[in-house]
């Protein structure tokens, strides 16, 4: 549950049954009618996951002729897209060679 302060704005974190500021220290009791409108995301499973380590069992979706490696020159590569930056950037686009293996990013 996220939750600001109501005298200086900051993040508040749960303390037992309690919410308190992270900047003053401020305390206020856990709304439960407030926490009923909240999300857990303690159920959340990460089927959706993409890995793009190496040796990872996904390799991401194949481009087209559109890229080139840098190592082998090769044209066609696996690639995933993460948003790695703040939602107002563009996402960065990781790429593995379909030839070589080699990888690189894009940040587009």
């Amino acid at each position: 549950m996220v939750e600001f302060c109501d005298d200086c704005g900051s993040l508040m974190h749960a303390d037992g049954d309690e919410m308190v500021c992270s900047s003053c220290g401020a305390r206020q009791g856990r709304d439960a009618e407030r926490e009923a409108e909240f999300v857990s995301t303690e159920a959340q499973s990460t089927d959706d996951v993409i890995e793009t380590e190496e040796g990872a069992e996904f390799e991401g979706k194949p481009t087209d002729d559109s890229v080139n490696c840098d190592e082998c020159g090769h044209g066609v590569a696996w690639y995933t897209i993460k948003q790695t930056g703040s939602a107002d950037e563009p996402p960065t686009r990781f790429f593995k060679c379909k030839e070589c293996g080699h990888r690189w990013r894009d940040y587009s």
